[in-house]
């Protein structure tokens, strides 16, 4: 697609930027800040439908909200989760009860979400799912037990949307449901947070022991599990991808400034690293505005992860580089109960390490562009 900004799409900017500048805080607490961003209507610019207390933007002034967004002093998004994978996949395969019940809270910014995939020995394979739900005709509620893992933001959500076998003794993709289940629900669900390699624990895992889920809450209807959950998955990369990107910049920026302090930018090697990284950032931005918006591509998500991926750990790598000695200097106790105390550079380092793993790994993604895109013959099954 031709992609441009009009006038109005930078007085939208304009007015997000100043929006933003006058509300925006490093130390916001994240609920409240999330309501504060339902409350001015910044929640659901992309959704096709209004009425839900949201604006409506067009795809390039959704662009502009999410790279101010990312430019500003503005704290991480909690509500994610809910606003561009739950809510679109409800307005596309949920029932009218469904979107009045769901859409106007996360709007407001006041039902947080996660989402309940992975499992282990079901990650990048989200066919091999085994949790399980049992309807009970008796209560109209389905009983969950399983566990589910790398759970973002599990600690703090309100509801999950769970992918779960509903059909006794099916395999890989069929009887499949997805269900969505509230979190309250004490000595049925228990989430346990998982320590990572930077100290902080933004994953967790969760198990289901009996966990309720109404039947009215089944998205796209008992047994339709697979082509809700892959439908969202397309709705997992797009406007936020550039937003990324300025993070990444940003990042990029703090590299280029310790070089310099360090004299390492001295080295023609390392200024070598750091224009191509700024080179390759600048190609990934051109090549999300140019697929953003388009059906056509079908392996675009699969070759904008492959590319940011391996990009963000050579980032990683040469902040290591760039900062020297210094780098290896971790914390007193790395088993410490409180999160450790990185620097910026340490923790880009270690956190990076897996962006080639997470939201699909890299494996996954080759294999999707394999056999979707060039039409190569399918990888053997187990």
């Amino acid at each position: 697609m031709e992609f441009g900004f009009t006038p109005s799409d930078e007085a939208f900017r304009a007015e997000a930027r100043a929006w933003l500048a006058e509300h925006a805080t490093d130390a916001e607490e994240r609920r409240t800040w999330e309501r504060a961003l339902g409350k001015a209507g910044w929640i659901g610019l992309g959704w096709p439908e209004d009425g839900y207390g949201n604006r409506r933007a067009g795809l390039t002034q959704q662009v502009a909200w999410a790279e101010e967004y990312a430019r500003s002093r503005a704290p991480a998004r909690s509500g994610h989760i809910g606003e561009n994978l739950l809510a679109p996949t409800l307005i596309a395969n949920g029932s009218d009860e469904q979107k009045k019940r769901f859409l106007p809270p996360i709007a407001r910014g006041e039902e947080l979400w996660c989402q309940g995939y992975s499992e282990p020995g079901a990650g990048s394979d989200l066919a091999g799912v085994r949790t399980a739900a049992v309807r009970d005709a008796d209560t109209g509620t389905y009983r969950i037990t399983g566990q589910k893992i790398w759970t973002s933001l599990a600690h703090e959500a309100d509801w999950c949307f769970v992918l779960a076998r509903t059909e006794t003794g099916s395999r890989r993709h069929h009887g499949l449901s997805f269900l969505l289940v509230p979190m309250d629900q004490p000595g049925r669900i228990e989430v346990r947070p998982i320590r990572q390699m930077t100290g902080t624990s933004e994953f967790n895992e969760v198990f289901f022991d009996g966990a309720h889920a109404r039947v009215e809450h089944v998205v796209g209807g008992e047994g339709n599990g697979w082509q809700v959950a892959m439908g969202l998955l397309g709705f997992e990369r797009g406007v936020s991808t550039l937003a990324q990107q300025i993070g990444f910049a940003k990042e990029l920026g703090r590299v280029v400034e310790v070089a310099v302090a360090t004299g390492a930018v001295d080295d023609p090697v390392v200024r070598d690293r750091l224009v191509r990284q700024w080179a390759e950032l600048r190609a990934m931005r051109w090549n999300a505005l140019r697929t953003l918006g388009s059906s056509a591509d079908l392996g675009a998500p699969s070759v904008a992860k492959l590319l940011w991926g391996r990009w963000h750990q050579r980032l990683g790598e040469l902040a290591v580089q760039v900062r020297g000695a210094g780098a290896a200097v971790g914390p007193v106790d790395w088993s410490a109960s409180k999160p450790y105390e990185l620097d910026a550079l340490q923790h880009l380092f270690l956190f990076s390490r897996a962006d080639t793993v997470y939201g699909g790994s890299d494996e996954i993604q080759r294999t999707i562009i394999a056999e979707r895109v060039l039409g190569l013959p399918r990888e053997p099954r187990g």
